[in-house]
């Protein structure tokens, strides 16, 4: 089979990137899964979190410690404070009254120490992104509070792995935003007092008995958290969970066409030997040893693509995980430890069967009969006239679509494989590009639309209700607040906003803004999915440390960045839930806003687009992957198929030659027969292609309530680039018409 040592290569590189795919992107989400349960377990995260306005005291830890089932329990506080010597600068400050309940990693410098008088743990991503390093001094302000100390080492926490200053802010940015832990002895000796919100408590108890067990010893006054609602682990999950989704859908395709590829390919092939075959027949050899020799082409190819594809799929794990790449730049992870898991030995074992099971089908039919039926030379089917060609309309098309109508006829198969090819290119480059169009969609309407501020103020927790007036008319803004709340036991944000400036603003369903009013609530779609409201419907809702259930009416449904129920100031007036407000939303940008005591930080709307540009650009370069994958995989099936074409029409073509056909002529004739097929693909693969973005919009973007959107250009450019592959595989493969030799092709007759 030397002579097909091409379609040989070729079939090696089509099973490598179908396996390379399918490796690569399980090999993520496990590789997730697996890391992050790792770094969990061992920054003891905490399963459930007590939170109460009013703090926890050392007896309520203490009646906490001592329920059945609770293995661990530490009081908690993390606050966002200012960094004095960087300019506005804020860092979630922590504290832990023990490191083995939500602690940290030191990675450099000192191990932490609970009796440290001035130890700081910062995060080595804020320290290396602001030039901080371990001896450094550092000034905390909190609530008028200042906390300096010295960097005593550098940590990565569990808690803070998507170190985000609120659900806003979609993608972590180091240069203005970190965490930083203190010990419960410096935070008591410079705040003078502790005050400890929140207690972290590590149990495998059922929330429903752990609840009933905590309202028992602290009183129904606290509002309890499982580890699925804090953003660390969920999203932690929902990556997982939605890679699970991406490796189930994408790299299957890629691996279908190349299997579906080579059953066709493996029969020509064989076909092809027929000859050979039956000569080795008539002189003596075994009907297995033959079966042997040409089932191990098939082997062969089953394990060259194999061993590449996983090769390849480390290196499209490594690009997504590694820590410049989307997953460690979203996840500040010590370590990513590459995991293969082991339903993909399972694939690949299946794969290099199935390949050789093709190859011994393939080869039995062959060698079927005597020695003299095989020495008889491989002749196509014979074919009855088609019902177009007995009408008139056909012999008035040219030579060369009548050819290729017959060609195409003759081959289903080949025709069929060469169409999916076409399509499952085409579905991966609409579905690739549409994504891009997707999230610049997703960008444009909630942060040059729905956000209208150039800053966000936050408030300080201790600042009057005279100077928060004094704040927001000094920078003619809108404001908002946040109550958390539980609907149906589940965690929400109850959002209160004012925005008669039009800073922010609410986009519905069809992305159109809406006007809060009065007269009702707006929830985001999410959360409307999962509860099953639409308007009209009420529900009631019940804010944390207190025993209050207010009951509202839903006006709409909103998309939403985070999970959260929108009302107006005035309807919060109406259902009399109390309020203060937390957050200004102005024009006036960050450096001109003045430092007062009743302002606790100050975050730049561009800081945030600039943190999700890192996200982006990574993204769109996994984009351009993808669709150079896709290219590639279509360009070698094709061009697989379009030698098989070639090495069966070699007589026909060589017979054209003969009567005077130049090289160029009959180049068109295949060419032209790749641009019908292609013209169908594309039909077939834009919709389908649009069809599997939205699944996946469906499946992975949910928690961002993203809508598909697609460009004129991503149409146009998707149509090239299928065209485009096909130009290039017919001229390959035209290119094979120099080299006919008209008389040996010519000298048997079949």
């Amino acid at each position: 089979m030397g002579l097909y040592k091409a379609q040989f290569i070729s079939m090696i590189i089509m099973i490598a990137l179908g396996i390379g795919m399918f490796v690569g992107f399980n090999m993520e989400w496990v590789s997730i899964e697996e890391n992050t349960t790792s770094f969990f377990e061992k920054t003891g995260y905490a399963d459930y979190r007590i939170l109460s306005e009013r703090g926890f005291s050392e007896d309520d830890l203490k009646k906490i410690g001592n329920i059945s089932g609770v293995t661990a329990s530490a009081r908690y506080l993390s606050t966002s404070a200012d960094v004095k010597e960087k300019g506005g600068d804020s860092v979630a400050l922590t504290v832990t009254t023990d490191p083995n309940v939500s602690g940290f990693i030191v990675t450099e410098g000192e191990q932490y120490a609970a009796d440290s008088k001035d130890g700081i743990w910062l995060s080595d991503k804020y320290a290396a992104a602001n030039g901080i390093k371990v001896g450094d001094t550092l000034t905390f302000v909190y609530k008028s509070i200042e906390f300096k100390g010295t960097v005593k080492g550098l940590a990565k926490s569990g808690e803070h792995m998507i170190c985000v200053r609120d659900e806003s802010q979609l993608m972590p940015d180091y240069n203005s935003y970190g965490f930083a832990y203190i010990s419960p002895e410096m935070y008591k000796n410079a705040a003078g007092f502790e005050f400890y919100p929140q207690i972290n408590v590590r149990s495998d108890m059922e929330k429903k008995d752990f609840t009933e067990k905590v309202d028992a010893a602290l009183g129904n006054t606290t509002m309890i958290l499982t580890k699925d609602e804090t953003i660390s682990y969920s999203q932690a999950n929902g990556e997982a969970s939605e890679g699970k989704t991406m490796g189930s859908i994408l790299p299957v395709m890629f691996l279908l066409i190349a299997v579906l590829t080579m059953v066709t390919t493996m029969h020509r092939l064989t076909a092809k030997e027929k000859t050979q075959i039956g000569t080795l027949k008539a002189l003596g050899f075994k009907d297995k040893r033959i079966m042997r020799h040409y089932t191990s082409y098939a082997f062969m190819i089953g394990v060259l693509g194999s061993a590449i594809g996983v090769a390849l799929g480390y290196g499209v794990a490594y690009y997504i995980m590694n820590p410049n790449g989307m997953m460690g730049t979203y996840l500040d992870m010590p370590e990513w430890k590459l995991y293969l898991p082991w339903f993909c030995y399972v694939v690949l074992a299946a794969i290099i069967l199935l390949l050789t099971f093709i190859g011994y089908l393939s080869v039995k039919k062959m060698l079927k009969g005597t020695a003299a039926d095989a020495l008889r030379p491989y002749t196509p089917k014979k074919m009855k006239p088609l019902f177009v060609e007995r009408t008139k309309l056909f012999h008035k098309l040219s030579f060369g679509t009548r050819w290729n109508m017959r060609d195409v006829m003759r081959h289903k198969s080949r025709t069929l494989m060469s169409l999916i090819g076409i399509i499952g290119c085409m579905i991966l480059i609409v579905a690739s590009l549409a994504m891009s169009d997707t999230m610049d969609a997703f960008l444009d309407l909630y942060y040059n639309g729905a956000s209208n501020y150039s800053s966000r103020i936050y408030l300080a927790e201790d600042a009057t209700e005279e100077a928060r007036k004094a704040i927001l008319k000094k920078y003619d803004g809108d404001w908002s607040t946040s109550i958390s709340v539980q609907i149906a036991e589940k965690a929400v944000s109850l959002d209160i906003y004012e925005v008669e400036h039009d800073k922010v603003r609410f986009p519905d369903e069809q992305s159109n803004y809406i006007s809060l009013g009065d007269n009702g609530a707006w929830i985001c779609m999410r959360l409307a999915d999962e509860f099953d409201l639409s308007a009209g419907d009420t529900f009631d809702v019940s804010p944390y440390g207190s025993d209050k259930t207010y009951t509202l009416k839903l006006a709409g449904i909103i998309r939403s960045v985070s999970e959260n129920i929108v009302i107006s100031p005035e309807y919060a007036k109406q259902l009399g839930i109390p309020y203060t407000i937390s957050s200004v939303y102005t024009d006036t940008e960050k450096s001109d806003i003045v430092s007062d005591d009743a302002i606790k930080s100050v975050q730049s709307k561009q800081a945030i687009m600039d943190s999700f540009d890192t996200f982006t650009d990574i993204m769109n370069s996994m984009i351009i992957v993808l669709i150079a994958g896709a290219l590639l995989l279509g360009v070698v099936v094709l061009y697989n198929l379009g030698v098989m074409s070639y090495t069966e029409r070699y007589r026909e073509m060589a017979t054209l030659k003969v009567v005077g056909f130049k090289d160029k002529k009959i180049g068109k004739l295949l060419i032209g027969q790749n641009l019908w097929l292609s013209f169908i693909g594309v039909l077939v693969g834009l919709p389908a292609g649009i069809g599997t973005l939205a699944y996946l919009l469906k499946e992975l973007a949910s928690e961002y309530e993203m809508q598909l959107a697609i460009s004129a250009r991503t149409v146009i450019l998707s149509v090239l680039m299928t065209f485009g592959m096909s130009l290039l595989v017919s001229l390959m493969v035209s290119r094979k018409n120099k080299k006919i030799d008209m008389v040996e092709a010519l000298k048997c007759a079949e």
